[in-house]
């Protein structure tokens, strides 16, 4: 389980085992029900923040998804232009694994956190307008950036890398509290592999490989 997810399960857990006790020495049936209520949140919290292995590829030029969940767009940015680079979107709903991870290895050259608004992630706007933390990393063959970025329920985006520090390829820099989106920006001299409706998962799914 993510660190950061301890206190949203140790919390509820404690109320759960207070309300039970004191229902079992005062007798009132009702403290058992709310007991029932808060272990179920430590049991959903819990399952939220799960922070499971994964199996880093280790073939060279590919790119792997930033984070678990569908891909909502795939996109050029400006496809007047044949060196235009593509966007990738990932929505994460609720019940998805929330870590980010590295798409590449290489080193964090910018992290950048802006304040915005909370819109429902799935929106093509919420990438210029909702509160975000965008990475850009550079790696031997190619730069890339990676954004998470705050959904409607999401409040809380954590990244714990900073400018200069070194990822390997699938290594986790942070994650997005509750539902919440994650974009990337491939370069041109980048073969996409993903198409929106697909199902990926971070650090193991290759969304794109390095053009020789």
């Amino acid at each position: 389980m993510a660190r950061d997810g301890i206190p949203f399960v140790l919390i509820p857990l404690l109320l759960a085992l207070f309300l039970a006790a004191a229902g079992w020495s005062m007798g009132l049936p009702v403290l058992f029900i709310a007991a029932a209520f808060f272990f179920f949140i430590a049991l959903f919290m819990a399952y939220f923040f799960r922070d499971p292995e994964r199996e880093i590829t280790r073939e060279a030029g590919a790119i792997v998804s930033p984070a678990d969940g569908k891909v909502t767009r795939v996109q050029l940015l400006a496809p007047e232009q044949s060196d235009s680079p593509t966007l990738i979107s990932i929505f994460l709903s609720p019940f998805d694994v929330h870590i980010n991870r590295a798409p590449i290895a290489g080193v964090v050259k910018n992290v950048a956190y802006t304040k915005g608004k909370f819109l429902m992630a799935t929106k093509e706007e919420s990438s210029l307008l909702n509160e975000q933390n965008s990475l850009t990393i550079e790696g031997e063959q190619i730069t890339i950036a990676c954004k998470q970025i705050a959904g409607i329920l999401a409040r809380r985006i954590v990244c714990w890398k900073k400018d200069g520090d070194t990822l390997a390829r699938g290594e986790r820099f942070g994650l997005i509290k509750f539902s919440s989106r994650t974009d990337i920006i491939l370069p041109a001299n980048v073969e996409v592999k993903v198409k929106a409706g697909m199902r990926v998962q971070g650090g193991a799914t290759i969304i794109g490989k390095v053009r020789p």
